[in-house]
């Protein structure tokens, strides 16, 4: 049982016995005392009384007292009722079998809270109580004034009370820890049922009879909060998607529902699923399943199967590409060739390069290895890149530097996977940043703050924004020896060191490439 619980009925148990103690005053110091019972040894029932009175009075003033011993309480409070009434039988006689039936009553409820051997014992005292009367008359020779009989019974009682309520006080304590703990269970369960209907990624909406959302989890939450409000309890869902409303309208109509998307604002399309939360009832539960979730789980399974499948293809077509390759490099060394003929050959040398290009690409995507974060200073690494790229690409030609504001940045990435991400960006800014007759001016920026970032911004046309959108898809390309992968392989890249490549529009002209780095690298920070 509680023990918030047992205080509450202890403190119940305290004030009646203080109504008992009023009511023994009543009997002493009423004027009309004879009448309800009259007292033969005023000497005793008067200090008894008061004395009662002041006992009752600090009993309960200690069972409100924070977390007292009830154990205790319950056999002090007992032993002071049955001396009471012990004494009020001796000097209040008629009022012998109403001492009794109250003396009953406080038996049996301290029974529940203290053991059954305990409780026997207090009954036992109780018994000896009553019978203290009439053994002091059976030994004076008195006549007796109760019958034996009664004192018997009243005994008996006694016994009967204490073990009773002991049993049922038991069975009521089980059946409370076991209540106590289904509501724990249930209410543990109702946490969890939130925390997932919370989190869930389909949003879910409770809509009652009347059209007002009375329930939205998170993903709901994201996909109608349009004027961001954030709390949609309350509100109609006419106003908050007026589609969905007709669509929720028409399936409690009919009872079936359009299985075309919805659109609920712009680039926002929703598959609703609606269930009637209890047969005869106006509540409906509304599953809005966002289709750009299910869109981007399709391209995913496809760009898996398309990279195994290019894999393999790309393993077949090198092979005879090389023997291609080598047959051409041996017949434009042929003096019977002529120029014409030369020229063709050169064509296809050319195009073998080229299509072994998009084969490495390939298959460096399909073997691609999981990222090996390591602390590197990016303002080192991107010297270094410039040095090396200046290498194989004349100054003539593009226009390579490196620009930052600190000595040195820390941050965690692969560097392997870096060296691949400067390359592609600065070769796509090499062939698409430069203007007509000009070389293309390149520049390596490396900025630090809570997430440190390398830009690689060329002084180019710029990108328009349709091909902006699509600048990050596999094999698409704006030009027609370019394989479509360079920047696509530098995302995926970017996303296995916990990185985000973005594409940035600069107002000035070019165009800005950002690598937004993970934030761990907080603790590298020198």
């Amino acid at each position: 049982m509680p023990r918030s619980l047992m205080q509450r009925e202890l403190a119940l148990f305290s004030l009646y016995r203080v109504l008992e103690a009023a009511l023994l005053a009543l009997v002493v110091f009423s004027p009309w005392g004879e009448a309800l019972g009259g007292v033969q040894d005023p000497t005793v029932a008067v200090p008894v009384t008061l004395g009662y009175l002041v006992a009752s009075v600090g009993l309960l003033i200690h069972a409100r007292a924070p977390d007292p011993d009830y154990t205790a309480h319950a056999v002090v409070g007992v032993a002071v009722d049955i001396l009471v009434a012990a004494l009020a039988c001796h000097a209040i006689p008629d009022a012998t079998p109403g001492v009794a039936m109250l003396l009953l009553f406080n038996v049996g409820a301290a029974a529940l809270f203290v053991t059954l051997r305990t409780s026997l014992l207090l009954s036992m005292a109780a018994a000896a109580a009553l019978f203290a009367e009439p053994a002091s008359d059976l030994l004076t020779g008195e006549p007796a004034t109760r019958p034996m009989a009664e004192t018997l019974m009243f005994a008996l009682g006694l016994f009967a009370a204490a073990s009773l309520t002991r049993l049922l006080g038991r069975q009521i304590r089980e059946s409370q820890a076991l209540a106590d703990r289904h509501e724990a269970e249930a209410q543990n369960l109702a946490e969890i049922n939130e925390l997932i209907i919370r989190r869930m990624q389909t949003g879910v909406l409770l809509v009652d009879g009347a059209g007002h959302v009375r329930l939205a989890n998170e993903a709901a939450l994201a996909l109608l909060d349009s004027d961001g409000e954030g709390d949609l309890h309350g509100r109609p869902l006419s106003r908050l998607s007026p589609p969905l409303a007709l669509r929720l309208a028409s399936w409690l109509r009919s009872g079936s529902s359009d299985d075309a998307p919805l659109a609920l604002r712009e680039h926002v399309d929703v598959m609703p699923r609606f269930v009637r939360l209890l047969a005869d009832g106006d509540n409906t539960l509304v599953f809005l399943d966002d289709t750009s979730l299910v869109t981007r789980r399709a391209e995913s399974l496809t760009l898996a199967t398309m990279g195994r499948f290019s894999a393999s293809l790309a393993h077949e077509i090198r092979n005879p590409l090389a023997a291609i390759s080598y047959a051409t490099q041996l017949l434009e060394e042929s003096e019977a060739i002529q120029d014409g003929d030369r020229r063709l050959l050169q064509i296809v040398h050319q195009q073998c390069v080229r299509t072994n290009g998009i084969v490495e690409s390939v298959l460096g995507l399909a073997r691609r290895e999981r990222a090996r974060p390591e602390p590197v200073d990016l303002v080192a690494a991107a010297h270094a890149f410039v040095q090396d790229y200046r290498l194989i690409v004349a100054d003539d030609n593009a226009e390579l530097k490196v620009a930052c504001d600190r000595a040195q940045v820390r941050a965690m990435i692969d560097p392997r996977h870096l060296q691949q991400m400067l390359t592609a960006l600065v070769n796509n800014a090499v062939r698409y940043g430069r203007l007509p007759g000009e070389p293309a001016r390149i520049a390596l920026r490396v900025e630090d703050g809570e997430r440190p970032t390398v830009s690689v911004l060329d002084r180019g046309p710029g990108i328009p924004p349709a091909v902006a959108a699509q600048l990050f898809r596999p094999f698409f390309t704006t030009s027609e020896s370019g394989t479509g992968l360079g920047l696509y392989i530098a995302h995926e890249l970017c996303r296995a060191n916990e990185a985000r490549l973005e594409y940035v529009a600069s107002p000035g002209g070019g165009a800005c490439f950002r690598i937004t780095l993970s934030a761990r690298r907080a603790a590298l920070r020198s």
